[in-house]
């Protein structure tokens, strides 16, 4: 048996800059790895099959980590079957990437348990198939995200605290995208504008997230009063970086909803684990 973590991650700003003759939207955004964990564990079976526990809301044939599976098939020289159990601690439907990340740890365990051979940048564009977010977790590092999000510079952030809420609620991504006020021509910016001013950067769906689900207004709202509350990716989650003044044990405790204390991580845990 073996058991690993799959990290969540933060948008710390999301601009939309342009669409695709595909209908693909190009975007710019940091990523940012937290260590908000889920924890999958995987065991060699002799039955051929792949077998997910731990996630039954969705459908196998639906389910991230076994696609990643899938893709996989092809270029495994030692295939077996597998019990694959998930401990799910980041919440679905967030913006926190949980999905995504599973996929990637699937990827990166599975090519060692399978001898695929794969390096990194394969696992990445395999990934790419699964969700624009998968390779970043592929990688496991933060990053300046450009494309549809494949497009990946690596960068150091610093380390730092977040308060991240969970308000109550499914956001569709795709009635975000939907949209007409969508914002969809941001102008084009750098890292280094970033770094001198972070506060100038925001996220694109935002106001639609705050507009079409009131539950997200509220968290917004109530983190303000402690920091500036930002979205991240299309949501529900929302966020604000920790500071010396806050009373963390108060704000936590009179949340409107699930929050989280959490740490940004410099890299992904996963990047020195070895089966």
């Amino acid at each position: 048996m073996i058991r690993v973590p799959s990290p969540a991650k933060l948008n710390l700003f999301l601009h939309i800059i342009g669409r695709r003759e595909n209908g693909y939207h190009e975007l710019q955004s940091i990523f940012q790895l937290i260590d908000l964990c889920d924890w999958l564990e995987f065991e060699q079976i002799v039955d051929s099959e792949v077998k997910i526990n731990g996630l039954q809301s969705v459908e196998l044939q639906q389910n991230l980590i076994y696609k990643a599976t899938q893709i996989l098939k092809p270029y495994a020289k030692k295939p077996t079957g597998l019990n694959i159990r998930i401990e799910k601690n980041i919440p679905m439907g967030a913006g926190l990437g949980g999905g995504s990340s599973n996929a990637a740890t699937t990827l990166l365990i599975v090519n060692q348990l399978w001898q695929c051979s794969l390096n990194i940048e394969q696992l990445a564009d395999l990934g790419l198939k699964l969700g624009a977010d998968v390779p970043i977790f592929v990688h496991g590092r933060n990053a300046w995200a450009e494309g549809i999000g494949e497009h990946l510079t690596f960068i150091d952030l610093d380390q730092k605290q977040y308060i991240v809420l969970k308000p109550d609620c499914f956001i569709s991504t795709q009635l975000l995208f939907s949209q007409k006020t969508l914002t969809r021509n941001t102008k084009p910016t750098k890292f280094c504008a970033y770094q001198i001013k972070p506060s100038d950067f925001g996220n694109n769906f935002e106001h639609l997230a705050r507009r079409l689900y009131p539950e997200v207004d509220e968290a917004m709202q109530y983190l303000d009063q402690f920091g500036i509350a930002k979205l991240t990716g299309t949501g529900a989650c929302v966020f604000t970086e920790v500071t010396e003044d806050m009373n963390l044990d108060e704000i936590l405790k009179l949340s409107p909803c699930k929050a989280y204390l959490v740490n940004s991580l410099n890299e992904s845990p996963l990047n020195h684990i070895q089966v």
